[in-house]
């Protein structure tokens, strides 16, 4: 019985090695799994979020263009672009925007419509900050009609 006892216990000792080798070995893979498994997820970072047109003459060129960089490491997909305005069209990037990589969004504003620009633009993606405001700002004038101000510092000879 003696030698019994031994191999019962030197069976236990063994037993218990090889348990805390497989609790180690399953603590360290789940781990690392978990470290893995850590959710990919794309950024949108803009170079600028206004742009400003300053004063542009009516029936000038209201093309804008504001550019972007996926700086996550998940492929980044601009759902929707809406602007606050029917006056503002926006257009967005077709396909997705891998990591790193760099795309647009195309803002035309109808320059025949003289008045101060102040309009939204909303960019809805996956990103991490799923909803972004982007702004312009501006005027539009019309260089063939002069202020009252303008009349009155000029001569009746020069009108």
């Amino acid at each position: 019985m003696h030698n019994e006892e031994k191999v019962s216990k030197f069976t236990n000792v063994l037993n218990n090695k090889i348990m805390k080798h497989l609790i180690a070995v399953f603590f360290i893979g789940l781990l690392s799994f978990s470290i893995n498994a850590q959710e990919k997820v794309a950024k949108i970072e803009f170079k600028t979020d206004v742009i400003d047109y300053g004063i542009v003459e009516k029936g000038a060129d209201g093309v804008r263009v504001f550019e972007f960089t996926n700086t996550g490491n998940a492929p980044l997909i601009i759902s929707k672009v809406n602007s606050s305005c029917g006056c503002t069209v926006p257009k967005k990037p077709d396909g997705p925007i891998q990591p790193g990589e760099t795309g647009e969004i195309q803002v035309k504003y109808d320059t025949n419509r003289v008045n101060p620009i102040r309009k939204t633009i909303t960019v809805i993606s996956n990103a991490e900050t799923p909803t972004v405001a982007l702004k312009i700002k501006g005027e539009v004038i019309d260089p063939s009609k002069t202020s009252v101000l303008e009349k009155k510092n000029e001569s009746v000879m020069e009108q």
